[in-house]
Protein backbone atom coordinates (compact mmCIF):
# COMPACT_ATOMS: atom_id res chain seq x y z
CA UNK A 1 0.00 0.00 0.00
CA UNK A 2 1.46 3.49 -1.00
CA UNK A 3 1.75 6.36 1.21
CA UNK A 4 0.82 9.85 0.49
CA UNK A 5 4.59 10.66 -0.43
CA UNK A 6 4.55 7.45 -2.11
CA UNK A 7 1.78 9.21 -4.78
CA UNK A 8 3.38 12.72 -3.78
CA UNK A 9 5.84 14.38 -6.62
CA UNK A 10 6.63 17.58 -7.56
CA UNK A 11 3.74 19.80 -7.35
CA UNK A 12 3.20 21.22 -10.73
CA UNK A 13 1.62 24.59 -11.59
CA UNK A 14 -1.60 25.15 -8.95
CA UNK A 15 -4.80 23.83 -10.08
CA UNK A 16 -6.83 25.68 -13.05
CA UNK A 17 -10.65 26.20 -12.53
CA UNK A 18 -12.71 25.68 -15.18
CA UNK A 19 -15.78 28.45 -14.99
CA UNK A 20 -18.39 27.52 -16.07
CA UNK A 21 -18.07 23.83 -16.36
CA UNK A 22 -15.87 22.99 -18.74
CA UNK A 23 -14.91 26.38 -20.63
CA UNK A 24 -11.08 25.59 -21.46
CA UNK A 25 -9.23 27.43 -24.14
CA UNK A 26 -11.37 27.98 -27.37
CA UNK A 27 -13.90 25.13 -26.26
CA UNK A 28 -17.50 26.65 -25.86
CA UNK A 29 -20.50 26.02 -24.10
CA UNK A 30 -23.88 24.92 -25.08
CA UNK A 31 -27.00 25.48 -22.92
CA UNK A 32 -27.13 21.69 -23.44
CA UNK A 33 -24.47 19.40 -21.92
CA UNK A 34 -22.59 18.87 -24.90
CA UNK A 35 -19.32 21.19 -26.38
CA UNK A 36 -18.33 22.51 -29.56
CA UNK A 37 -15.06 22.61 -30.68
CA UNK A 38 -13.23 23.42 -34.20
CA UNK A 39 -12.24 20.65 -36.57
CA UNK A 40 -9.32 20.57 -39.27
CA UNK A 41 -12.06 20.53 -42.24
CA UNK A 42 -13.68 23.29 -40.69
CA UNK A 43 -16.46 21.65 -39.11
CA UNK A 44 -18.37 21.15 -36.05
CA UNK A 45 -17.47 18.32 -34.23
CA UNK A 46 -19.92 17.70 -31.00
CA UNK A 47 -18.52 16.12 -27.69
CA UNK A 48 -19.79 15.54 -24.43
CA UNK A 49 -18.32 15.08 -20.57
CA UNK A 50 -18.54 13.84 -17.32
CA UNK A 51 -16.90 13.83 -14.15
CA UNK A 52 -16.12 10.67 -12.38
CA UNK A 53 -14.41 9.77 -9.38
CA UNK A 54 -13.22 6.15 -8.98
CA UNK A 55 -10.50 6.48 -6.52
CA UNK A 56 -7.38 7.37 -7.30
CA UNK A 57 -7.46 9.00 -10.74
CA UNK A 58 -4.42 7.41 -11.86
CA UNK A 59 -5.91 4.37 -12.87
CA UNK A 60 -9.28 5.84 -13.78
CA UNK A 61 -7.67 7.73 -16.08
CA UNK A 62 -6.60 4.50 -17.77
CA UNK A 63 -9.50 2.94 -17.41
CA UNK A 64 -11.89 5.42 -19.22
CA UNK A 65 -9.33 5.76 -21.59
CA UNK A 66 -9.76 2.42 -22.86
CA UNK A 67 -13.13 3.05 -24.23
CA UNK A 68 -13.49 3.19 -27.81
CA UNK A 69 -15.06 6.36 -28.31
CA UNK A 70 -13.92 8.25 -25.73
CA UNK A 71 -11.63 11.27 -26.86
CA UNK A 72 -9.75 12.42 -23.94
CA UNK A 73 -9.25 11.85 -20.32
CA UNK A 74 -7.88 14.28 -17.81
CA UNK A 75 -7.58 14.09 -13.86
CA UNK A 76 -8.53 16.67 -11.86
CA UNK A 77 -10.23 17.49 -8.91
CA UNK A 78 -14.54 18.31 -7.82
CA UNK A 79 -16.84 19.88 -5.91
CA UNK A 80 -14.37 20.30 -3.12
CA UNK A 81 -14.52 24.01 -1.26
CA UNK A 82 -10.70 24.30 -1.13
CA UNK A 83 -7.62 25.09 -3.14
CA UNK A 84 -7.71 22.50 -5.80
CA UNK A 85 -4.13 21.43 -5.77
CA UNK A 86 -2.98 18.02 -4.93
CA UNK A 87 -1.13 19.38 -1.98
CA UNK A 88 -4.41 20.98 -0.41
CA UNK A 89 -6.02 18.63 -0.78
CA UNK A 90 -3.83 15.82 0.86
CA UNK A 91 -3.84 18.79 3.76
CA UNK A 92 -6.86 19.46 3.68
CA UNK A 93 -8.17 15.90 4.47
CA UNK A 94 -5.38 15.81 7.55
CA UNK A 95 -7.58 18.34 8.98
CA UNK A 96 -10.74 16.77 8.54
CA UNK A 97 -9.51 13.47 9.97
CA UNK A 98 -8.28 15.62 13.05
CA UNK A 99 -11.61 17.48 13.34
CA UNK A 100 -9.92 20.49 12.61
CA UNK A 101 -12.53 21.52 9.68
CA UNK A 102 -15.46 20.73 8.41
CA UNK A 103 -15.27 22.46 4.80
CA UNK A 104 -15.69 19.55 2.25
CA UNK A 105 -12.88 18.42 0.39
CA UNK A 106 -12.29 17.84 -3.23
CA UNK A 107 -12.53 14.32 -4.85
CA UNK A 108 -9.69 12.98 -6.90
CA UNK A 109 -11.91 13.10 -10.59
CA UNK A 110 -11.40 12.44 -14.06
CA UNK A 111 -13.15 14.45 -16.77
CA UNK A 112 -14.17 11.72 -19.87
CA UNK A 113 -14.67 13.88 -22.94
CA UNK A 114 -16.49 11.52 -25.18
CA UNK A 115 -17.77 11.49 -28.72
CA UNK A 116 -21.75 10.39 -28.58
CA UNK A 117 -21.92 9.06 -31.83
CA UNK A 118 -19.59 6.55 -31.10
CA UNK A 119 -20.14 6.00 -27.23
CA UNK A 120 -23.51 7.32 -25.36
CA UNK A 121 -22.99 8.19 -22.00
CA UNK A 122 -24.77 5.00 -20.44
CA UNK A 123 -21.48 2.50 -21.55
CA UNK A 124 -19.09 5.23 -20.15
CA UNK A 125 -20.84 5.06 -17.09
CA UNK A 126 -21.00 1.19 -16.97
CA UNK A 127 -17.22 1.28 -17.81
CA UNK A 128 -17.00 3.08 -14.58
CA UNK A 129 -19.52 1.33 -12.35
CA UNK A 130 -17.39 -2.21 -13.15
CA UNK A 131 -13.97 -0.55 -12.90
CA UNK A 132 -14.48 0.34 -9.11
CA UNK A 133 -16.26 -0.72 -6.53
CA UNK A 134 -18.93 1.48 -5.35
CA UNK A 135 -19.83 0.62 -2.33
CA UNK A 136 -16.89 1.70 -0.42
CA UNK A 137 -17.84 5.01 1.00
CA UNK A 138 -14.89 7.62 1.44
CA UNK A 139 -12.56 5.04 0.20
CA UNK A 140 -11.55 2.89 -2.74
CA UNK A 141 -9.43 -0.03 -1.71
CA UNK A 142 -6.39 0.77 0.19
CA UNK A 143 -6.78 4.87 -0.74
CA UNK A 144 -8.62 6.13 2.23
CA UNK A 145 -10.47 9.37 2.53
CA UNK A 146 -13.32 11.45 1.13
CA UNK A 147 -11.39 12.88 -1.73
CA UNK A 148 -11.58 9.31 -3.25
CA UNK A 149 -15.16 9.21 -2.67
CA UNK A 150 -17.18 7.38 -5.69
CA UNK A 151 -18.70 10.40 -7.56
CA UNK A 152 -20.41 11.73 -10.32
CA UNK A 153 -20.30 14.89 -11.20
CA UNK A 154 -22.99 16.12 -13.52
CA UNK A 155 -23.75 18.85 -16.05
CA UNK A 156 -27.01 18.41 -17.27
CA UNK A 157 -30.74 17.13 -16.13
CA UNK A 158 -30.11 14.14 -18.93
CA UNK A 159 -27.07 13.21 -17.26
CA UNK A 160 -28.11 12.90 -14.02
CA UNK A 161 -30.96 11.15 -14.98
CA UNK A 162 -28.83 8.55 -16.54
CA UNK A 163 -26.48 8.17 -13.54
CA UNK A 164 -29.46 7.46 -11.39
CA UNK A 165 -30.83 4.86 -14.04
CA UNK A 166 -27.30 3.19 -14.35
CA UNK A 167 -27.13 3.05 -9.96
CA UNK A 168 -30.33 1.89 -10.15
CA UNK A 169 -29.21 -1.14 -12.83
CA UNK A 170 -25.89 -1.74 -10.71
CA UNK A 171 -27.45 -1.83 -7.30
CA UNK A 172 -29.93 -4.59 -8.61
CA UNK A 173 -26.96 -6.60 -10.08
CA UNK A 174 -24.72 -6.01 -6.73
CA UNK A 175 -27.56 -7.08 -4.04
CA UNK A 176 -28.01 -10.35 -6.27
CA UNK A 177 -24.37 -10.67 -5.80
CA UNK A 178 -24.40 -10.44 -2.31
CA UNK A 179 -22.76 -6.58 -2.00
CA UNK A 180 -23.81 -3.99 -0.78
CA UNK A 181 -25.32 -0.35 -1.13
CA UNK A 182 -23.89 1.94 -3.92
CA UNK A 183 -22.53 5.04 -1.90
CA UNK A 184 -21.42 6.79 -5.12
CA UNK A 185 -22.31 10.50 -4.87
CA UNK A 186 -24.36 11.83 -8.09
CA UNK A 187 -24.65 15.46 -7.75
CA UNK A 188 -24.24 18.68 -10.60
CA UNK A 189 -20.38 19.48 -10.70
CA UNK A 190 -19.94 22.80 -8.77
CA UNK A 191 -16.34 23.20 -9.01
CA UNK A 192 -13.35 21.79 -10.85
CA UNK A 193 -9.96 22.20 -10.72
CA UNK A 194 -7.29 20.81 -13.63
CA UNK A 195 -4.76 18.52 -11.46
CA UNK A 196 -1.05 19.05 -12.19
CA UNK A 197 0.88 17.74 -14.78
CA UNK A 198 2.48 14.95 -13.63
CA UNK A 199 -0.59 13.39 -12.76
CA UNK A 200 -1.69 13.50 -16.06
CA UNK A 201 -1.37 10.38 -18.05
CA UNK A 202 0.85 9.31 -15.13
CA UNK A 203 0.33 5.37 -15.87
CA UNK A 204 1.30 5.96 -19.26
CA UNK A 205 4.39 7.80 -18.33
CA UNK A 206 5.08 5.39 -15.63
CA UNK A 207 4.04 1.75 -16.10
CA UNK A 208 5.10 0.55 -13.07
CA UNK A 209 3.54 3.39 -11.02
CA UNK A 210 0.85 2.38 -7.95
CA UNK A 211 -2.93 1.58 -9.25
CA UNK A 212 -5.01 0.33 -6.89
CA UNK A 213 -8.44 0.40 -8.66
CA UNK A 214 -10.21 -2.89 -8.12
CA UNK A 215 -14.07 -3.64 -9.35
CA UNK A 216 -16.84 -6.23 -7.39
CA UNK A 217 -16.46 -8.19 -10.72
CA UNK A 218 -20.21 -7.87 -10.84
CA UNK A 219 -21.26 -7.21 -14.48
CA UNK A 220 -23.59 -4.34 -15.64
CA UNK A 221 -26.99 -6.49 -16.55
CA UNK A 222 -27.08 -7.08 -19.81
CA UNK A 223 -30.87 -6.64 -20.65
CA UNK A 224 -30.56 -2.89 -19.40
CA UNK A 225 -27.96 -1.98 -21.50
CA UNK A 226 -28.65 -0.03 -24.75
Amino acid sequence: MPTVSDRAGTTGQAGQSTESKFIEGSILTLSSSFLITACTDGKAAVTDSIVLGMGCFWGAERRMAAIAGVLDVESGYANGEIAGTYDAVLAHERMLQWGRTTRRNHAEVVKVTFDPARVNLEKVLIQFWESHDPTQGDRQGNDVGTNYRSAVYTNSDAQQAIALKTRDAYQAALTGAGHGRITTEIAPLETYFLAEEYHQDYLAKNPDGYCGLGGTGVKYPADVAT
